[in-house]
């Protein structure tokens, strides 16, 4: 594959890397490809993976879910896959989450995010507890976002279809922690996907340069004092990595880079090279960027990333209570506490006349009938029109903004009646349900119910919560191996598939 590599390409990375290292790096594209999958620790141990994957896998060292499988093994067309144990994702791509060091109850914003295999990592990370905020400014991607957390089951995530400049006067100062992983002219996907080769040279790393500039300077505005920016990219050009760095460092003085020690270092010797804005930059900052992070294609298993961690200085106690104006603005009440306070937001992210609120009741028998505990936690339950959502408690309101999903989708209340979202399926544990049904993997039903066919089941097979009303007919939580797919309606021994035409086993 080497030799299909665009000459300009070749002869820069020369330049950069000299006669010691580019003839390993060249060679590495005639290897073959790293392929890998990670963990959702939000539905399953790492340990309990290890017992019951049905295929070879080995260790990603800097990533504890992630593992390599062998090329031909097929991850996407197993059940396991279906029920969101794991996300298929490059191996290298696993390191910024990593460095962002996401803790349970955080604030974090994925601002490029999709198709979403950072966010549903991000999403594993925070265990349900604190917000995760999702934005891709094109409407295109917007989908394939939406699907990958749904199919994780991530219940505390709000997807936005928004410019960043948009959001600033919304979360200013709101996120503990915050990922760019920016677009970028891709130089690391070429082994990976051949086509960017070919499309390289049109893709202007000047281009690049400046939308990944602007997106720094944004999100700064974003994050909390004493918080993380993991910015990264799956490029090796100095000008859309080092220089940038430098660059924002440069313009901002509460900013520091948090060395990372895990793998090769920045290059701060490549600030000079020719293809890098001329502008001086400060000793600080071309020293600074030695912390950042290279990831090469020709040093470990993977098709190589660069990552640099930013912290931004802590307030002082005098500014510390003006800080973050938009959470303190719009603490909701808790949905657990349902007294008239639950909110029927209407919309859809924008602001519109008001409508006439939807009816809760089919709601309130749906999970009295179905559901056990409260699975919303302390989200406040909000309806767009006929959906109802549970948007994470502390977010601040998004009127004027676009929301594809203001938090986890519950479902449609539609004319007296409430219809489960595939999303609240997937979301629940199947002991948060009072009548379920678990298929095993051995048994044919199993990939029969992801291809959406009707199936017998007796009804010894449904288990009934001893409190519940001991009836089997209805709607059921349907799982494989003790973990949820999607909804079924038993009636004498027959269970109707509710499992979405879009998502079936083809």
């Amino acid at each position: 594959m080497s030799s299909k590599l665009p000459a300009a390409f070749v002869e820069k990375m020369n330049d950069l890397l000299g006669t010691d290292q580019i003839e390993p790096f060249m060679a590495s594209y005639d290897q073959p490809r790293a392929f890998g999958i990670r963990v959702n620790t939000a539905k399953i141990s790492i340990e309990d993976f290890k017992q019951c994957a049905t295929f070879a896998i080995q260790p990603v060292p800097w990533a504890p879910e992630g593992f390599y499988y062998e090329e031909g093994v097929r991850p996407g067309k197993h059940p396991y896959y279906h029920a969101g144990l794991y996300y298929i994702q490059e191996p290298s791509a696993m390191a910024p989450v990593q460095l962002l060091d996401v803790k349970p109850g955080e604030r974090v914003l994925d601002l490029c995010a999709a198709p979403g295999g950072k966010s549903t990592q991000i999403a594993a990370k925070l265990q349900g507890e604190g917000v995760l905020v999702v934005n891709d400014n094109h409407s295109d991607r917007v989908k394939a976002l939406v699907k990958n957390l749904e199919l994780f089951g991530v219940r505390n995530a709000v997807v936005l279809n928004e410019k960043p400049e948009r959001m600033i006067p919304v979360f200013r100062g709101y996120f503990d922690k915050i990922l760019i992983d920016g677009p970028c002219s891709g130089e690391g996907m070429f082994r990976k996907e051949e086509d960017m080769m070919s499309s390289w040279e049109r893709h202007s790393v000047e281009q690049c340069s400046l939308m990944q500039r602007e997106l720094l300077v944004q999100a700064a505005q974003m994050l909390a004092p004493g918080g993380r920016i993991v910015y990264s990219t799956c490029t090796f050009s100095p000008e859309e990595n080092e220089a940038q760095i430098a660059a924002f460092l440069d313009g901002h003085e509460e900013f520091e880079v948090v060395p990372v020690r895990d793998f090769e270092p920045g290059r701060p010797d490549w600030l000079r090279a020719p293809w890098v804005d001329p502008c001086a930059f400060s000793p600080r900052a071309v020293e600074a960027v030695a912390g950042t992070a290279r990831l090469w294609p020709h040093r470990l298993k993977g098709e190589g990333h660069f990552a640099a961690v930013l912290r931004r200085a802590p307030a002082s106690a005098g500014r510390a209570a003006d800080e973050r104006p938009a959470a303190a603005a719009a603490q909701p009440p808790a949905a657990g506490k349902r007294s008239g306070r639950e909110a029927l937001r209407q919309g859809k992210g924008r602001a519109e006349p008001p409508r006439a609120a939807v009816s809760l009741e089919p709601l309130r028998a749906f999970e009295k009938e179905l559901l056990r505990g409260e699975p919303y936690g302390a989200a406040q339950l909000v309806c767009y029109g006929e959906h109802a959502y549970a948007s994470p408690a502390g977010l601040p309101e998004l009127h004027g903004l676009k929301v594809v999903r203001p938090g986890w989708y519950i479902g449609a209340l539609h004319r007296g009646r409430f219809e489960p979202s595939h999303a609240l399926a997937m979301g629940l544990r199947m002991s948060e349900a009072k009548r379920a049904l678990s298929f095993a993997i051995q048994d044919g039903r199993a990939l029969r119910y992801l291809k959406g066919e009707t199936l017998e089941v007796a009804e010894s097979e449904i288990v009934r919560d001893p409190a519940g009303s001991g009836s089997a007919k209805g709607y059921c939580l349907v799982g494989i191996d003790g973990h949820p797919v999607g909804w079924g309606k038993w009636n004498d021994g027959m269970l109707k598939n509710e499992y979405p035409p879009g998502w079936r086993w083809t």
